[in-house]
């Protein structure tokens, strides 16, 4: 196979993901006079952000997915091929890939960031994390398939541990996952099974920290924990998981919760990608990159997002925080330093711009931080809800999201509780060998 990318006089532009960076530079570039060739695994574009309804059963997938042909219909100058990355070789301008050797002028690097399991194997082969749709719904298979096991176990322990759920960091995603998941229990899991009792069902929050939501202010991070509570999920703070058998989460200082569904949203580390040399990596393996998100040592090499770590900005030594705004706000900025390059003007800094952060925990309940004002509750729920929907590529999306929200604000009731199994492999051929992608099927 081969890319069979069209040759021709105008600058190659190599955008590798399709996330919120690589979608917003395609987007900008794909206007001006360049060739843009974009990389991804997927042929969609994913909206991170609301993966943790696809996993509690409240969106369906395609909902937060858009096709990237469909967004590109109308760019003749923008080549979109769906492959794996192997490696980069940034002094020959040259990216290695499963369809072969593709060349580039210019490439940026926007992979995103995986799952960090902080070297725990135990954890990693059997925890679930939720980073791609296929996960999210990989969650929901799992977590639904134990409730079905649950009416036919044999002994309370085995109920508890199949009906317990232990959620793994207390950052947006974990709260926000939590608080689904209390509600699901208090409104429509007793409906689908009435033969369990949800008293005896636990849903954890263990947090290595003190509190949840630490990287907001301290108003929201005490809402949240208030709102957690209200909903009945036990938060378990100042705890390290470092063990998980299938049966039972263990953490460092001995607490042991018995449970089958481990959620991993402890921690993100940068996609590895090969090519580069270990000088050129950061914190959380995020590459090296200047004011001018160029790797380091590199002039048409350049990191976007959660893959990079921007030097020289005293406000984030660490780098800038791995939200889509950031990422956004590099690619617009990097966008035009591209297009100013080709009018032979100088390249401008990027400056972050903090737009604030917010994080919803159930139904009416939602903390928001703005740089100006810090507000929680139900107005908080509204702005949350809006931002989101706004942030969704595609007007039909947007329409069938609001649908199914306003339909579970009034039915309380989900209607998503789907679970998919692949189709069974025949004798003799591997899982490894015939994988069926769970992010296609809608």
């Amino acid at each position: 196979m081969k890319p069979n990318i069209p040759v021709t006089d105008k600058k190659r532009i190599v955008i590798i993901g399709a996330g919120f960076a690589g979608l917003e530079i395609a987007q900008r570039l794909s206007k001006k006079d360049f060739q843009v060739v974009l990389i991804d695994r997927n042929n969609y574009h994913q909206f991170q952000p609301l993966f943790y309804q696809v996993a509690m059963a409240g969106l369906e997938p395609s909902s937060i997915s858009f096709p990237l042909r469909k967004i590109f219909q109308s760019c003749k100058n923008v080549h979109i091929r769906v492959t794996d990355v192997h490696r980069i070789l940034p002094d020959g301008k040259t990216i290695e890939t499963g369809l072969g050797a593709i060349t580039f002028d210019e490439l940026v690097i926007a992979t995103g960031a995986d799952t960090n399991y902080y070297g725990m194997k135990e954890i990693e082969e059997r925890a679930i994390p939720m980073k791609s749709v296929g996960e999210a719904l990989a969650l929901r298979n799992r977590i639904l398939q134990n409730f079905e096991d649950a009416v036919s176990a044999e002994t309370a322990l085995e109920r508890e541990a199949l009906m317990n759920v232990v959620v793994v960091g207390g950052g947006p995603t974990g709260v926000e996952l939590s608080g689904t998941l209390a509600e699901m229990k208090r409104f429509i899991l007793p409906k689908d099974y009435p033969d369990l009792n949800f008293d005896a069902m636990h849903i954890y929050l263990v947090e290595g920290g003190g509190e949840v939501l630490d990287a907001m202010s301290d108003e929201a991070s005490a809402k949240a924990r208030e709102y957690l509570d209200q909903l009945g999920v036990t938060v378990v703070a100042n705890q390290q998981v470092n063990g998980f058998d299938g049966q039972r989460v263990t953490t460092k200082d001995g607490l042991k919760l018995p449970t089958k569904n481990l959620v991993w949203a402890a921690g993100i580390r940068a996609c590895p990608i090969g090519g580069f040399s270990e000088e050129k990596l950061g914190r959380g393996g995020r590459l090296k990159v200047n004011a001018f998100n160029q790797v380091e040592g590199y002039e048409t090499v350049y990191a976007l997002g959660d893959v990079a770590i921007m030097s020289g900005d005293e406000k984030y030594p660490n780098g800038h925080p791995q939200l889509a705004q950031a990422a956004i706000q590099q690619a617009k900025q990097l966008a035009k330093n591209i297009i100013r390059k080709q009018k032979g003007e100088a390249y401008e800094p990027f400056q972050y711009r903090d737009l604030g952060t917010m994080a919803t925990v159930g139904r009416n309940l939602a903390v928001v931080d703005l740089t100006f004002w810090k507000f929680q509750g139900f107005f908080a729920w509204l702005v949350w809800m809006f931002v989101h929907l706004m942030s969704i590529v595609g007007v039909k999306n947007r329409l069938m999201v609001f649908i199914n929200w306003v339909w579970n604000y009034i039915t309380y009731d989900q209607s998503l509780r789907l679970i998919i199994k692949p189709k069974p492999l025949p004798a003799g051929i591997s899982e490894t060998e015939n994988q069926v992608d769970l992010e296609k099927v809608q």
